[in-house]
């Protein structure tokens, strides 16, 4: 996106407002991130400006020389789209690939296998994705018109949210659902949803997966957690799921 800019550290900036965005855990506390959107859609501005006035090989200068080509992206959709990539894009691979070494330290056997075939990363990121479920929660939904599914009727206009996490166990589309195989085939999770709302950063978020959990795995022989797993502290937020921090040690 163009690392530092001409303004302060924006990297630890970004990282606050990120986290302060996606912290919301009750649905009718949103105004609670009303500071931290405005701050950041504010900074977003200004550095627009200042990319239209001096271009750099970034994605930002690229999509305002779009919008100036005459692709019908005006200010607002430009600074919608780099916001859902700068927060979505962050907070969902930041828990994919902690949840996903967190699991892979629960279970020894699996990371073993994945040492041996570091070709396996392609399936194993998939199964992450499945187990984990780092976007636990679809955003909100509203019914057009009454509808019943499964002998539950949902009225017009009332809210429904699709619980990812869950369907990603599905024992009636996955075997064992609720143990981690980094060899299962095929793998028909929705961590990157579906139809038009397919994720739009998923081979990025993938590429990301692949190259940090297997670099990682690769520079060290002996890893394990620092603290008992039921010690951790998970983030609060309704659509994520995320752990705080993830204590690590390295054996000789």
């Amino acid at each position: 996106m163009g690392g530092r800019t001409e303004r302060g550290r924006p990297r630890a900036r970004f990282h606050r407002w990120s986290k302060q965005i996606v912290s919301v855990n009750q649905f009718n506390q949103n105004w609670r991130v009303i500071p931290a959107v405005w701050k950041f859609t504010r900074y977003l501005r200004s550095l627009f400006k200042i990319r239209q006035a001096e271009p750099q090989d970034d994605l930002i200068s690229a999509l305002i020389q779009a919008k100036e080509a005459g692709d019908k992206l005006s200010e607002d959709e430009l600074l919608a789209m780099v916001f859902l990539l700068l927060v979505a894009g962050h907070e969902t691979t930041v828990n994919l690939i902690g949840s996903g070494v967190f699991e892979l330290l629960r279970h020894p056997e699996e990371t073993d296998k994945l040492r041996r075939n570091p070709a396996l990363i392609t399936s194993a990121v998939e199964e992450l994705m499945r187990f984990t479920s780092p976007v636990f929660l679809s955003t909100e939904r509203y019914a057009r018109e009454d509808i019943t599914l499964h002998g539950v009727t949902i009225p017009r206009g009332e809210m429904a949210l699709g619980v990812i996490g869950s369907a990603n166990r599905d024992e009636q589309i996955f075997s064992e659902p609720d143990a981690l195989d980094l060899s299962r085939e095929p793998n028909r999770h929705l961590s990157f949803g579906q139809g038009i709302h397919y994720c739009l950063g998923a081979p990025l978020a993938r590429l990301e997966a692949q190259i940090g959990i297997n670099i990682l795995l690769g520079r060290t022989a002996n890893l394990s957690l620092k603290e008992s797993p039921n010690s951790l502290r998970w983030r609060q937020s309704l659509i994520l799921r995320g752990l705080e921090a993830l204590p690590i040690k390295i054996g000789e």
